[in-house]
This record gives C-alpha cells, structure tokens and sequence, in this order.
C-alpha cells in the first residue's frame, strides 16, 4: 500500500518530489514536497473545518495568493523559500482550492437544479 502511495500521490499532484523541498520521517523521504504535503493536507482538513467555517469566494481566491507569490518569487529571482514556508503557503491554497471547489459544485448543482425545475414548469 505505501508503494502504492508513493508512487502516486507525486502523480495525482504533479509534484517534483526533490529531496531539498521535501521532509523526511525516519530517514524517509514523503511522497510529496512541503508545498504539495501543505496543499494536501489543507484539501484533507477542509473536510472537517467547513463544519466551522465556509469561505467566501474572495477569501477562498486570496488564500491561494501567497503559494502563487511563493513560488513565483523563488522562481524569478535569487530568494529561497523554505520548508515551513512552503507548507504554510500550501495549507492555505488547499483550503481555498478545496473551498472554490465545494461552491461552484453547489452553484453547479443549483443551476442544473433551478434549469430543470424552468423546463418542468413549461
């Protein structure tokens, strides 16, 4: 099962898995980099944190802001993020990702809900 995991999980989040970006547990490296471990657990506790707390579509779109930023930086310039940057930033882009998800499925829904209940009424 956790071949199966490490061989899949960099897959599903096309993740580079470079051993510099990555944390280690036992002299393991994850599967994941920091950024993409921080984006999946996000995904994972928005789960349980929307029971709480729903974020608007603006909140949800600024929460994904700072990995962008992150990663662009480090990219264009000489500026090297680290690990408990990377999985901060990554946190935060999987619970607005996971968040923008949840309400355009619900808009999604209501739009095929409200379209088939016009055809009804015809």
């Amino acid at each position: 099962m956790t071949e199966k995991i490490y061989l899949w999980l960099p897959r599903i989040f096309g993740c580079h898995c470079r051993s510099d970006r990555s944390f280690f547990y036992k002299g393991r490296q994850f599967p994941l980099c920091a950024r993409c471990t921080g984006e999946l657990i996000g995904i994972i506790l928005s789960i349980f944190l929307f029971w709480f707390w729903q974020p608007s579509i603006p909140v949800s779109v600024i929460m994904m802001i700072p990995l962008i930023a992150d990663g662009f930086i480090q990219r264009l310039t000489s500026y090297e993020s680290n690990n408990l940057k990377r999985v901060i930033t990554g946190f935060l882009f999987g619970v607005g990702l996971a968040s923008l998800f949840a309400h355009f499925t619900v808009y999604a829904f209501m739009f095929g809900f409200n379209f088939g209940q016009a055809l009804k009424a015809k």
